[in-house]
């Protein structure tokens, strides 16, 4: 399955070093600002010197020991169970380290593994409490019973796992929603390619059922010349005539090949395609269906034109009412015919957005213009088709032969 580039950079599988930089940046953030509320704790009076060992810890040992953590979050995507434990063994004794543990913990928890989550969150409820108890604590009488600590690391670190898993859930979405485009995308291809597949089994049976009849014209009065030398001149004439005729026809159905039989798909037999002779029964069916339908003319002579230029047209036409019908319920269609014999056909069915709030559009594959531009292509001609302020306009230009 091709994947879809758009798609695909919005989860990369390696980090920026920027996304890896702003991430040990808030961590150090962080850690500064535990350190700095541990140490007003500490030392309420800022004049004060560090002369115990927690108040050199504090100032000397704490930091490094952050910087250390901080660092290890460069690694926390390779090994992210063992990172999360060294950081948190580390906060122990660091309140700078805090930061980065904190990171590492919430990036743990968007993997989804209570396997992992659980035992990192118990070393981290401890870790906070030994640090609350040995290295930093509470001076003075009023420090709080050991349960209340407790039961508070517990809510801090309820709330990192539950950032992190929710963040987790989010990317599982979107790597759903990537697969689902993925998937659609592909499907997409496959019916487009399946389209063309058709439409081509389908000119390959035009091609023999139109090619044939027209060769086998030109076999038979080609034979009658060969085995009838004595023939008299006016039949003679009459056959090279015939086949010159054909022959010019068959050229032209070659390049031309559009559809002259179709198999209905009920298997009823094949029957000679529509021309624009039968557009005013085309017109009436639209208009019984509900569809209002303008159609001008720019004075060409229709009965001029090539049967199969002729049976283009109509397939155009019928294509852009088919289409209005699907995705604009209810707006006006209008149909203009121009061109000339020597030059070219033009024909233009546009159509507005749907005006009925109650019009439903039908779903369709989206396959029709599809088949419609190939058989415009090999009867020489041009399509183009789209929306612009607000008007949706289907334009065919086909050959015309004198």
């Amino acid at each position: 399955m091709t994947s879809t580039p758009a798609l695909d950079e919005r989860l990369p599988d390696r980090l920026t070093w920027w996304d890896t930089t702003w991430r040990v940046g808030v961590a150090l953030l962080l850690g500064l600002v535990f350190w700095v509320f541990t140490a007003a704790l500490l030392f309420p009076d800022p004049d004060q010197e560090p002369e115990t060992w927690r108040g050199l810890w504090l100032i000397l040992v704490d930091p490094l020991l952050g910087l250390i953590a901080a660092g290890c979050l460069l690694l926390r995507r390779r090994w992210p169970v063992t990172i999360t434990a060294v950081t948190t063994v580390l906060t122990a004794a660091s309140t700078v380290a805090a930061g980065a543990q904190t990171i590492a913990l919430t990036s743990l928890a968007t993997r989804q593994r209570w396997r992992e989550i659980l035992p990192m969150g118990a070393l981290t409820v401890a870790a906070g409490l030994f640090s609350a108890r040995i290295i930093y604590p509470e001076p003075g009488p009023g420090s709080l019973p050991l349960w209340i600590e407790g039961l508070v690391n517990v809510l801090v670190v309820g709330i990192i796992v539950a950032v992190g898993y929710s963040i987790g859930s989010r990317r599982a979405l979107v790597r759903s929603w990537v697969q689902r485009a993925q998937t659609a995308e592909s499907e997409q291809r496959a019916r487009v390619a399946q389209a063309q597949t058709a439409e081509r089994s389908r000119i390959a049976r035009e091609m023999h059922d139109v090619l044939a009849h027209r060769i086998s014209l030109v076999t038979m009065h080609s034979g009658l010349l060969s085995y009838r030398p004595d023939l008299p001149e006016d039949e003679r004439r009459a056959a090279i005539t015939a086949i010159d005729t054909n022959a010019r026809a068959a050229l032209t159905d070659l390049r031309e090949v559009l559809g002259v039989l179709r198999e209905d798909a009920g298997g009823s037999p094949l029957r000679p395609q529509r021309t624009l002779a039968d557009l005013p029964e085309l017109l009436d069916d639209a208009r019984s269906a509900g569809t209002r339908v303008n159609l001008t003319e720019g004075g060409p002579d229709l009965t001029t034109l090539p049967e199969t230029t002729s049976r283009t047209a109509y397939r155009v036409i019928q294509e852009g009412l088919t289409n209005a019908r699907k995705h604009a319920p209810g707006a006006t269609v209008v149909i203009h015919l121009a061109g000339r014999s020597g030059g070219g056909l033009e024909v233009t069915v546009t159509n507005p957005s749907s005006l009925s709030r109650d019009a439903r559009p039908v779903p369709g594959a989206g396959v029709g213009l599809l088949g419609l531009s190939e058989r415009v292509s090999l009867a020489g001609g041009r399509m183009e088709h789209g929306w612009r302020d607000d008007q949706h306009r289907l334009k065919v230009w086909l050959p015309w032969a004198p």
